[in-house]
């Protein structure tokens, strides 16, 4: 696990591009945070950066969205979900048990028991003397991962 402060908006940009300098195809994303917290922010900037022209978009009315870029990229916003037998309803096991492409979760900590057992996470937080700066703590669940954690570490924390 490691943690970054980004002071504004452009920088939570530029770490989100970052990142997704790095990500793998098969990755599952869950973001996590509060509303407003900047999950939507982060993804749209990671799709930027792996390919998506046209408008990338919270999902939260429509469940989940599908953008083509370098690889297909899965958003969904689980936010208006109440019970996981949704989840089926909106096929969003067949996405994430054998993810092609990149799948970006939003409010996934409502469904734990319905993640992946493998998936990276993302934490976003608002730290509350500033209106624009945030901390973001990336870690993962389970051990697939692990070697892209310390990867991820190493790029983003390195001096440009």
């Amino acid at each position: 696990m490691f943690t970054n402060i980004t002071q504004s908006p452009y920088e939570t940009v530029k770490l989100a591009s970052k990142v997704a300098q790095r990500i793998r195809e098969g990755t599952v994303v869950c973001l996590e945070g509060n509303l407003g917290a900047g999950k939507t922010l982060f993804v749209q900037s990671m799709a930027r950066t792996l390919g998506v022209q046209g408008e990338v978009t919270s999902p939260t009315f429509n469940l989940m969205n599908i953008y083509e870029g370098f690889c297909p990229i899965v958003h969904f916003d689980l936010y208006r979900l109440q019970d996981e037998e949704e989840l089926e309803e909106i096929g969003f096991y067949e996405y994430t048990d054998f993810p092609e492409g990149i799948v970006f979760i939003e409010w996934g900590e409502k469904f734990p028991e319905s993640l992946p057992d493998d998936y990276f996470r993302i934490e976003i937080e608002r730290i509350k003397e500033t209106r624009n700066m945030r901390r973001i703590t990336f870690s993962c669940v389970g051990e697939e991962h692990l070697d892209f954690l310390k990867e991820l570490e190493e790029f983003v924390t390195r001096e440009d």
